[in-house]
């Protein structure tokens, strides 16, 4: 393996990574600016107001997710182990 298959290898897994926490990520930061939205105009100031409905909004949004997520994990795992022969025997 050179240095361009291991810099494709990384660079596949941090997309990856970034694929599949943005729903959360995005989820939470929706909840996260509505709540402090709310919070401004009603000046309450407390932190569990703005932290329990994000808990439980990326809690709905990771069960509503999950198939998707555990899908495009196996696809990516199993084109990873796929290609590893690939892979060993440019060596």
């Amino acid at each position: 393996m050179n240095a361009s298959e291991a810099v494709d290898l990384v660079r596949d897994a941090i997309m990856m990574a970034l694929l599949l926490g943005a729903p959360l990520l995005v989820i939470g930061m929706i909840v996260g600016l509505v709540i402090g939205l709310i919070q401004a105009l009603t000046q309450i100031q407390d932190q569990t107001v703005s932290t329990v409905p994000k808990l439980v909004a990326m809690t709905i949004a990771i069960i509503a997710c999950l198939p998707w997520l555990t899908d495009r994990m196996i696809d990516y795992s199993r084109d990873l182990i796929r290609d590893i022969p690939i892979h060993v025997a440019k060596r």
